[in-house]
């Protein structure tokens, strides 16, 4: 059975909200139909008495269980379907291109089903999608120099004001003062335990954030404040290529450290608080009362908890390495279940 110190009621609660916080830290075994699934698989959610879980696959699979047709939980999470990777290669080659519901549907592809995987994945629609690369697109154009109006028009807009408009909206800036903003690089990868969302400059990763944290928009607006910057999907970017190599290491157990440049723009007592986080050995944990007095503020443990809470990158500052006075876990942004999986995860691994 799964190893992570979560309940069955805890378990049956996750799937019956499909919750995405328990992606790889639990499967769902179904007796009656002898199929394994993720937590957040779409088919009707079984009976209590007729599950039982467990947290490999090749466990559920030992004990007699098939993975199911629906989640394929013997995938990596947040596989991109082939229909969907295709769209995205046509749409990075040419921005300019439109698909609208009719070229989907000849293409055997229902609208209904891309709308639904890129709200999912990217938190927009297929359309609104389309718009931002069109927009990405007319500020790279924008920043090399070309003319407002013939980039407008390139675009696809009928009208300067109406480009103008969409640009201020997603950028937060005119399109004449292109030239004049940085750019925060972004991109999105899968891990074990769900799907990642990766953020970063030419200093260093500034980002990273399980896919399905609640303040992830905030976070975003916050660093287009501080760092006077618009956030761009990545084509390239080194650290954020390091990053995802490092993580997929760690997750291999075969990493215990990051070397990656990290760009963490906050204010000084948060960065005291961070920088004193990454001091955490791998495999140990501290508690935030023992944070707060080797930062030298003894008295200010709510602050120091709040500034936990604050950090931008998930596991490279590891935040997850610190619980309650008593041991207990507390809060952690991608959720108690992944912060546990992450502290059994790292125990396992420090052994060796």
């Amino acid at each position: 059975m799964t190893s992570v110190t979560t309940t069955f009621d805890e378990q049956y609660d996750a799937i019956c909200r499909r919750d995405p916080e328990y992606v790889g830290i639990f499967l769902t075994a179904v007796k009656t139909t002898g199929i394994f699934c993720r937590p957040t698989c779409t088919a009707r959610t079984p009976k209590r008495e007729n599950v039982e879980f467990f947290g490999t696959a090749q466990e559920a699979i030992v004990n007699g269980y098939r993975p199911c047709k629906v989640c394929k939980p013997m995938e990596p999470p947040s596989e991109t379907p082939g229909f969907i990777k295709a769209l995205i290669e046509e749409l990075q080659a040419d921005p300019g291109l439109r698909f609208r519901a009719g070229d989907l549907r000849s293409r055997g592809i229902e609208p209904a089903t891309v709308r639904r995987w890129f709200l999912r994945h990217h938190r927009m629609t297929f359309n609104a999608y389309q718009r931002m690369l069109r927009l990405n697109r007319a500020y790279q154009e924008l920043s090399a120099g070309k003319l407002v109006a013939a980039t407008a028009f390139d675009s696809g807009y009928e009208s300067l004001s109406g480009f103008a408009e969409g640009f201020r909206n997603t950028f937060g800036a005119a399109p004449s003062q292109a030239g004049e903003t940085a750019v925060i690089h972004l991109a999105r990868f899968s891990t074990p335990i769900g799907p990642m969302v990766a953020c970063a400059t030419d200093a260093g990763v500034c980002l990273c954030e399980f896919a399905d944290r609640r303040m992830l928009e905030t976070e975003f607006a916050d660093l287009r404040k501080r760092l006077r910057a618009v956030i761009l999907p990545a084509n390239y970017n080194a650290h954020l290529v390091q990053l995802e190599g490092e993580l997929r290491e760690y997750f291999d157990g075969t990493r215990m450290r990051f070397d990656v440049p990290l760009d963490t723009p906050t204010t000084p007592f948060r960065q005291r608080v961070w920088d004193e986080l990454l001091t955490i050995p791998y495999g140990e944990t501290r508690s935030y009362g023992v944070q707060a007095e080797r930062i030298g503020k003894p008295t200010a443990v709510r602050a120091v908890a709040s500034a936990n809470g604050q950090n931008r990158i998930a596991i490279v500052i590891p935040c997850h390495r610190v619980i309650g006075a008593n041991g207990s876990l507390t809060g952690y942004a991608g959720g108690l279940a992944r912060k546990q999986w992450l502290l059994d995860h790292e125990k396992k691994h420090s052994a060796f």
